[in-house]
């Protein structure tokens, strides 16, 4: 399948079609016009004595260094080289991918002046999956984030460290394999190449596509835990939702009758005396859809820059080129730290839901095991949930509001978007490791309901569990259980299951 990059904007389901799939990128003809044209005003602009930004000065704090023209291509070679500093793990390879489509599609807008031919080597990197190593550490978010850029360009002149075929290698060693000369860049090409926001970007995308998916995965668990509590779903009624019509928290509330219809157990203790379930069930479309609302909100602020020119300086004519800041990540790192945030919430009010089942309520025997004693039960997986959510209440202090003076002081002000970045990849993966020991605990708990049928969503997700983890009468290595539930997360087939049985979830 082709992506055709140029012609209509990227989206987040573009990006993670990119993910999911081998796609192959192309360039549009509109596209191909658009980077032949700003290439041609700076060629142009070449032959003039006076000094331009980025294409015939030095950078940063030397933008008043005049370079001559015989010294411009050297000038990219070092900007590369001495940019390419970075430090710590590597970033995953699908969010180095997704930083390669995203630089691509923004040095396509036309206004970055690079070549053709240029871009081109980019596209073949992409398709031939030969993908930069990059470390994760040295981007303060503003001026572009250089380090992890320069990195992302290395392997196309010949430098660095590659991934391919599963295999890491040194750059030039695969493209002498592949017959390929390495790249020499021409004037403005370097600066175009790191300005840019695409650490921040790639990052925010992929952690916000999983972030979508994991709404309504803990949507389902939710369903799972409430069903085994044998709580209400009075809360959930359309008409309590109406009355305070925010759009993440009616779809979660729809979601979870959905889930539960045609549940025996509900209609089981629809009598119960109880009046009130907790607010981590009976919470459950107000927090989990506080937290769609914001995936709406960085959707929103992502697909926006995935389709913009966030380099510097601008080139809008062979006259006008402009030095401005559409590479400072502030517009990513406020959403950055808000999605955090709102991630991490679905794995708090999930680490509750675990401790109310251990607690043995309506019938359910404490710690989710019959012989407790000899047996700790199911106690150890919500002490993980409950370091899990503890970690991310540290993970979640905004990045975004520290800064701190580079290039001499000519960069005074950064975004720390970078940062933020990072912090909310790990939050990802705390929140995956929550959900997976909740969806364990919910399987388990769910077993003492029989033989009593949950609603045929819930029926479905448990099912997909129990082909892959038995239930559990004695201690045993829970570890080995967390990690098998863990991966039913990745591969989403616990939420597939569910919305075969029961139908699309919003």
């Amino acid at each position: 399948m082709t992506l055709t990059l140029g012609d209509t904007p990227l989206t987040l389901t573009d990006l993670e079609r990119s993910v999911l799939s081998d796609l192959t990128l192309s360039l549009s003809q509109t596209a191909i016009s658009r980077i032949q044209t700003s290439r041609s005003y700076v060629d142009h602009i070449e032959t003039r004595e006076e000094p331009f930004y980025g294409i015939n000065t030095g950078f940063g704090k030397l933008c008043q260094v005049l370079i001559p023209a015989s010294q411009l291509e050297k000038l990219q070679e070092n900007l590369i080289l001495s940019h390419a500093v970075g430090v710590g793990e590597k970033i995953p390879t699908e969010i180095v991918r997704l930083m390669m489509l995203i630089k691509i599609n923004s040095l396509a807008q036309g206004y970055s002046g690079v070549r053709l031919k240029t871009l081109e080597r980019m596209v073949l990197f992409y398709n031939e999956h030969i993908t930069p190593v990059i470390p994760s550490q040295g981007s303060v978010g503003a001026s572009g984030d250089l380090a992890p850029l320069a990195h992302l360009v290395l392997p196309m002149m010949g430098f660095g460290e590659v991934e391919w075929r599963g295999k890491t290698g040194p750059a030039r060693k695969i493209l002498d394999k592949l017959g390929i000369e390495p790249l020499k860049l021409g004037s403005k090409e370097g600066l175009a190449l790191i300005n840019g926001t695409q650490l921040m970007s790639g990052y925010l995308a992929y952690c916000l596509m999983e972030s979508v998916y994991l709404g309504k995965l803990a949507d389902v668990v939710a369903a799972m835990s409430l069903e085994a509590y044998q709580g209400s779903l009075r809360p959930f009624d359309e008409r309590v939702h109406q009355v305070r019509p925010h759009p993440g928290q009616i779809e979660s509330a729809a979601n979870v009758r959905k889930l539960m219809a045609d549940s025996e157990i509900l209609k089981s203790h629809e009598n119960c005396p109880k009046v009130q379930d907790p607010y981590s069930l009976r919470c459950v479309p107000q927090v989990h859809g506080a937290s769609r609302n914001a995936f709406r909100h960085a959707r929103e602020i992502l697909e926006t820059e995935i389709n913009a020119a966030t380099d510097n300086p601008l080139i809008f004519d062979e006259e006008t080129v402009i030095s401005g800041g559409n590479f400072h990540g502030q517009p990513l790192a406020l959403p950055i730290d808000y999605l955090g945030i709102a991630l991490a919430e679905l794995a708090s009010i999930s680490e509750r839901r675990q401790y109310l089942l251990l607690e043995g309520p309506d019938g359910l025997p404490r710690l989710l095991m019959k012989d407790t004693g000899i047996n700790s039960g199911f106690m150890i997986p919500q002490y993980t949930s409950a370091s899990l959510v503890s970690e991310n209440k540290v993970l979640t202090h905004p990045a975004s509001v520290d800064s701190i003076p580079t290039s001499l002081g000519q960069e005074d002000h950064v975004s720390m978007g970078s940062v933020g970045a990072l912090k909310l990849y790990r939050i990802l993966q705390n929140v995956r490791n929550v959900l997976a020991i909740e969806l364990l605990c919910a399987a388990q708990a769910l077993d003492f309901r029989a033989p009593k049928k949950p609603g045929k969503g819930v029926e479905a997700a448990h099912r997909k569990v129990r082909e892959h983890i038995r239930h559990a009468d004695s201690d045993r290595l829970f570890s080995e259980d967390i990690h098998a539930c863990y991966e039913l997360v990745l591969d989403r087939s616990v939420l597939l299951a569910a919305e075969e049985a029961a139908g699309p979830l919003v």
